[in-house]
Parts: C-alpha cells; structure tokens; sequence
C-alpha cells in the first residue's frame, strides 16, 4: 500500500480541498477522505461512502503525473498519518 495526500487549489466549497487516499500496489483507491473547506469530512472505502465522495474509477496516476496540473499539490504520506485521519471519522 502506499498513502498519499493532494491540496486541491480551488475556491469552490462544494468540492474538497484536501484529498487524502490508500493505494493498492496496483494503483487502486481502497480508503480515500475529502477534506471540505469548511472542515467536514467524507470518506469512501469498498463497502461505505458519504457525501459525493467515492473511491476512484480508474487508478490513481504517480505523484508526479498528478504534480504537471498546476491545481493540485500532492505528496506521500505515512500509513499512521492516513490511520489517524481516518480514525476521525470512522468513530
């Protein structure tokens, strides 16, 4: 697996500007959380979602392939760093 967190550059409040996701070895989404501007959460896995978030269709692209489209800003992350936020919402 591999964990990975994008800053979304946008001013609308109806998306998410933080995005946040576990990727098979594969490249598949399996646990993604949105972060709204307005501080909620969403969240999507294999068997549960809220809000319009969703696991992907396709797979994730590289960190750099995602890094060429001057709106977003990604980086990867820690399993822990994921395990935590992910912790806030499933409660």
């Amino acid at each position: 697996m591999r964990y990975i967190a994008v800053h979304w550059h946008h001013n609308n409040p109806e998306y998410p500007v933080e995005l946040y996701s576990e990727i098979d070895d594969e490249g598949w989404e399996q646990r993604k959380v949105e972060i709204f501007a307005d501080g909620h959460l969403d969240y999507a896995d294999k068997v549960d979602e809220s809000g319009s978030t969703w696991l992907g269709i396709e797979p994730v692209p590289s960190l750099a392939e995602i890094a060429a489209d001057p709106e977003f800003t990604p980086r990867e992350i820690s399993k822990t760093e994921f395990e935590d936020l992910w912790k806030r919402i499933k409660r």
